[in-house]
């Protein structure tokens, strides 16, 4: 199971979260959310993998520089970017994560054309903006995903979530995503809770998902 926690930029708060058991941190660089670093924070996790979060960047140059400020491993891309700009990063040596939403009706073969590109989908709740709703879908919509990429779940995570997650089961899926569902404020998360869930998720799912 890879734990991702989203939405850092707190020197202080990165350095408490680090020390909670997660795998992965996420930097939010899409400047219209109420998430964005929008310069690098004194502390960096030394024992995560540190992936960027970007949302329609048509400027390679600035996710490059980014990539190169944040000292990132990884990048996840969160709108509607082409499986060439996925192959681009990927090229760099980046692990390379690429978001879709979910609602009713959602149509698993777009994922189809990112397959060979991407080491992760994340799969998050469909909203009028990218991601950070709160919200959570349909689990069972899923099921008609039958890829071979595994994937990340994402939306509206929270504690309450832990009953669903210990009955979800998917061949394909390998860890989830939190953020607001433990945030004190934007982009302040509280570690105490997290430390909490995390215990318990550990429990339930003590079997760990091929990483990157």
């Amino acid at each position: 199971m890879i734990i991702k926690i989203c939405g850092m930029r707190d020197s202080v708060n990165i350095r408490a979260v680090e020390q909670i058991g997660a795998d992965w941190m996420g930097f939010i660089c899409y400047g219209r959310s109420p998430r964005y670093v929008g310069s690098r924070p004194s502390y960096l996790p030394e024992k995560m993998l540190r992936i960027g979060v970007f949302v329609n960047e048509t400027d390679i140059r600035v996710c490059e520089n980014m990539i190169e400020s944040l000292d990132l491993q990884g990048i996840q891309l969160h709108g509607n970017e082409s499986p060439g700009i996925c192959r681009h990063f990927r090229s760099m040596g980046l692990m390379v994560m690429k978001s879709f939403s979910v609602g009713a009706g959602t149509d698993f073969r777009q994922t189809r054309g990112y397959e060979d590109v991407c080491d992760y989908f994340l799969f998050d709740t469909l909203t009028s903006q990218y991601g950070g709703s709160g919200k959570s879908f349909d689990w069972n919509i899923l099921k008609a995903y039958q890829g071979e990429i595994p994937f990340l779940l994402s939306g509206g995570l929270c504690m309450e979530s832990l009953g669903r997650l210990s009955e979800f089961h998917h061949p394909r899926w390998a860890g989830i995503d939190l953020n607001s569902g433990f945030e004190i404020s934007p982009g302040m998360k509280d570690a105490g809770l997290l430390a909490h869930f995390i215990k318990k998720i550990r429990n339930i799912y003590p079997e760990t998902y091929s990483c990157f």
